[in-house]
């Protein structure tokens, strides 16, 4: 007889698009879970600080591990149900440098594009976002534009999301919706110029269902509007 699969419980907060990542990966390959929500605006408890000492999220449990950091969950989560759709056995013919191009793909994102769509989303009232809006599109174009030439809609040719989107799409959605609600400016005629395969591929992100479906909108907007008011009293104090 099979041995059972140890339960799964997320530890997440739905505001976070760092916690999104673990939820996509969840929701993509349909795996059962419990979900317990981490107040970020409060001090943590003891005992969620005993469970993630750093007091972030997401933390996942497998049953009496935990494993912790947004990308190393999905990694985890990927290679623990794979291979799938989202990632080749490394094993497999040309697997390992699927995996490597994918790493260093979202490596860049996160390195290189993400700074300026953070500080579009914590820029305070007034706040010139031009330069940030540019740095956005700027980076874009170049380091993820010839990453993307293949993509078929997602990265690397393929027809179904792979761990690239899993890691980079609550980034993305985030992209397209804040725009709708004001909080950051409507850029994309720029981008769809100066990198018309990255916008391609970034409209077909935020299509994702895992994607959508894992995207609280109201929750994070109500995040980055309190987050703003807090920036904006402690500038008032200095």
């Amino acid at each position: 007889m099979a041995a059972t699969a140890p339960p799964i419980k997320l530890y997440t907060n739905h505001a976070c698009p760092w916690a999104q990542r673990a939820e996509i990966i969840l929701a993509e390959l349909n795996i059962p879970h419990e979900q317990e929500i981490i107040d970020l605006a409060t001090p943590r408890t003891a005992e969620y600080l005993a469970i993630n000492p750093r007091g972030l999220v997401p933390s996942l449990a497998y049953g009496d591990e935990i494993i912790t950091e947004s990308g190393i969950v999905a990694q985890f989560i990927a290679d623990l149900h794979g291979p799938s759709h989202l990632l080749p056995a490394a094993n497999d013919p040309n697997g390992a440098l699927k995996r490597a191009r994918i790493n260093f793909f979202v490596d860049t994102f996160v390195s290189k594009v993400n700074p300026s769509l953070g500080k579009l989303q914590m820029a305070l009232p007034g706040t010139d976002l031009d330069a940030a809006a540019q740095a956005l599109v700027e980076s874009a174009a170049k380091e993820l534009e010839p990453l993307l030439a293949d993509a078929a809609p997602f990265f690397g040719g393929s027809d179904k999301p792979t761990l690239a989107e899993v890691q980079t799409g609550s980034f993305i959605i985030r992209l397209f919706e804040l725009p709708k609600a004001g909080l950051i400016a409507d850029f994309h005629d720029d981008i769809k110029a100066k990198a018309p395969a990255f916008y391609r591929w970034a409209s077909a992100v935020a299509e994702i269902p895992s994607v959508k479906s894992t995207y609280a909108n109201d929750l994070v907007v109500a995040g980055i509007t309190r987050k703003r008011a807090q920036l904006a009293a402690q500038q008032a104090k200095a």
